[in-house]
């Protein structure tokens, strides 16, 4: 029997093994709890967290626990392929390829943009080169109504993303850009300057489609796992990785759009490799970008399809937080916090890609710089040559961010600053020695060697990590809101190169570019958090008290000083509030409102209490907690009523109060 809040008794639930709880004197084990509270790859046995410890031990648990994770990885893999040689990359195109085709598909269509401008401006030089029949600014606004597009579709998809869900953004995006391709495939004008603006527009509509991918992608391939001890431990482990491998999909894209354009114009055109003298013809050049368009349209159409009927689980974590918060539609209280509660953040994550974008697109766009000075005079396909070994490059770049940004002891907070501080150095190099390394010889080659370090070091750095951290350092409810807003102060940096390119000199801009590698270390340094093997959850926790503003009563790691940016320690001192101890007692008190409301809804048939955390209540868990004293058990239960009658909120979720005062 237990007292409830209007004074009557009650008689109390039974435990797991059928004994009433008022006969129940011995104390449960604290044993059974461990692997709740202290999971292995976080946790020494003492019940340490991992970067608790001092600076030696730490190195040597870090080292350990890598081992053991990569020794079981490959065993797993072994296994698979000695069963089935096929069925390891079966699953890698499961896990992270079908992930990602919508960037394939995109880095495809839009990286060709550039290899195409020059392939135009061969067989049409009158419109594309000397702008005789097309206007200027028609040709220049082929990159700037992409770029426009992709900013619309991150901005408002990742708005929709929160407020309808992640699998309406993304079959909206797959059906935006089929019809973005193939209007590029098939578009034409009676005119030359009127065939420019109808593939100028076609490109803006595509780039909404592609914008929304940004924020839809990453928040997708974050949310999606398995649910329980499980889940989050592939996601304190992996999360980085599983969203990279997905993001690197858009350089495979780039490899077979260049590798498809170059076996495709080489059809067209006889086999010649160098154009006449009077350029590629009309016809080769338009049978080689329709039909390279045309095919990739296919894998649009299978897009649509999978996305409509394969996807079931993409709005899982956004709905099961939206119910903790009791929040239905658009969370704008959320939206308000992270622009008062982290704003810092929030501008790491934005100006920090505006800075990587400078530096992409930028690289991208005076690629032909760079291969003029190392090839001059190449032809178009000496120069699709060059960016072919290019693209090779930078995938090395994707892999090794992919092996390293979840790993404690490098992480993406490290790669990024390193990865900006490289691009500081290689492009401040070639502004102060621009016209040496442009001497015949071995200042050649070391020009070339920076073109290529420079691309692989943009990957295995801040275009790998932007794409991650601006969606991974906010909450689930306006995640794809902060990502989307990110991404589109990113492509303002893209935008920024296209237009300040057409007035300053070569060396002009190698002057110009490094000082944005300088901002985005500096930027990274103060304000990014480092949230390399934190959880999602465990943010959501922390969330879930400062959106009800009770941020003091939260003592969790994600105030550990080890995940918080520099500004965060120093400023605002959020890290006074980590203490472990507290922390283990609240999360003791959640998981016996998770058990309590695990019977609650094991005993209704409508599913109505279903909870996806309810996985989270192991055998070992609900035998503790079943063997609790009945004095224990009542002492909780009016703690809960005690808070519900005076509307305190606690740690847990009001929602899971009342279910368990219901028993």
């Amino acid at each position: 029997m237990y007292e409830s809040a209007d004074g009557s008794r009650k008689e109390a639930s039974s435990s797991g093994s059928g004994t009433p709880l008022s006969r129940q004197s011995t104390p449960p084990s604290p044993s059974l709890l461990q692997t709740a509270l202290f999971p292995e790859d976080s946790y020494t046995p003492e019940g340490t967290y991992w970067a608790d410890l001092p600076s030696k031990d730490r190195k040597a648990w870090i080292s350990a626990q890598s081992k053991a994770e990569s020794k079981r990885e490959l065993n797993v893999v072994g296994g698979m392929f000695k069963k089935d040689p096929l069925s390891p990359f079966s699953a890698y195109f499961s896990r992270y390829g079908s992930h990602g085709m919508g960037l394939f598909v995109e880095g495809f269509v839009l990286f060709s943009i550039g290899n195409l401008s020059s392939l135009f401006a061969s067989a049409w030089p009158t419109c594309w080169k000397s702008h005789q029949v097309c206007d200027v600014l028609w040709i220049d606004s082929v990159h700037y109504l992409e770029i426009l597009g992709i900013i619309v579709g991150q901005i408002a998809v990742g708005i929709e993303g929160d407020f309808i869900g992640r699998k309406f953004g993304l079959v909206q995006d797959a059906v935006v850009m089929l019809i973005g391709v193939v209007l590029l495939t098939s578009v034409w004008g009676t005119t030359l300057q009127g065939w420019v603006i109808a593939y100028a527009w076609s490109l803006f509509i595509y780039g909404v489609g592609v914008g929304g991918e940004y924020p839809m992608t990453s928040t997708r391939t974050l949310e999606t796992g398995a649910a329980g001890p499980a889940g989050t431990r592939d996601d304190r482990l992996h999360r980085g990785r599983n969203v990279v491998l997905a993001f690197l999909m858009q350089g495979w894209g780039q490899v077979f759009n260049q590798v498809i354009l170059m076996v495709l114009l080489l059809i067209f055109s006889s086999g010649k490799q160098n154009p006449p003298a009077g350029g590629f013809t009309p016809l080769s050049v338009q049978l080689t970008y329709r039909v390279s368009f045309g095919l990739v349209g296919i894998l649009h159409l299978w897009l649509v399809y999978y996305r409509v009927y394969r996807i079931h689980d993409a709005d899982k974590a956004l709905h099961a937080a939206k119910k903790k918060q009791n929040t239905t539609g658009y969370d704008v209280q959320s939206l308000r916090l992270v622009i008062g509660h982290y704003w810092h953040r929030l501008m790491a994550t934005a100006v920090g890609w505006f800075a990587n974008d400078f530096f992409f697109y930028g690289n991208k766009i005076f690629a032909g710089v760079f291969i003029s000075i190392i090839k001059p005079g190449a032809s178009v396909f000496v120069t699709w040559e060059y960016n072919l070994l290019n693209i090779a490059v930078s995938l090395v770049g994707y892999y090794m961010a992919a092996l390293l940004i979840d790993q404690k002891w490098y992480g993406r907070k490290v790669m990024q600053q390193v990865g900006f501080f490289f691009e500081f150095i290689f492009f401040l190099f070639g502004a102060i020695f621009f016209k040496q390394l442009q001497e015949p010889g071995a200042h050649i080659n070391t020009f070339m060697f920076m073109y290529f370090v420079s691309s692989f070091f943009n990957q295995f750095g801040p275009n790998c990590t932007t794409f991650l951290v601006a969606a991974e350092v906010f909450p689930a409810s306006i995640r794809g809101t902060a990502h989307g807003v990110s991404a589109a102060t990113g492509k303002l940096g893209a935008l920024a190169p296209t237009i300040l390119y057409n007035y300053i000199s070569n060396q002009t801009k190698f002057w110009v570019v490094p000082w944005f590698g300088l901002m985005g270390a500096v930027l990274t340094f103060f304000f990014l958090p480092d949230t390399t093997g934190l959880d999602l959850r465990e943010q959501e926790r922390y969330w879930s008290l400062v959106r009800v503003g009770r941020e003091a009563d939260y003592h969790g790691i994600a105030v550990h000083r080890r995940h918080l940016s520099w500004y965060e320690i120093h400023v605002l001192k959020r890290d006074r509030y980590y203490d472990p101890e507290a922390d283990r007692l609240a999360r003791i008190d959640e998981l016996r409102i998770l058990y309590e409301s695990s019977l609650i809804a094991a005993a209704d048939e409508t599913g109505e209490h279903d909870d996806a955390d309810h996985a989270f209540v192991s055998a070992d868990v609900a035998k503790y907690f079943a063997a609790e004293p009945l004095e224990k058990r009542i002492s909780k239960q009016a703690d809960k009523e005690r808070a519900m009658s005076e509307e305190v909120h606690r740690p847990i979720m009001r929602s899971r109060l009342e279910d368990t005062i219901r028993i």
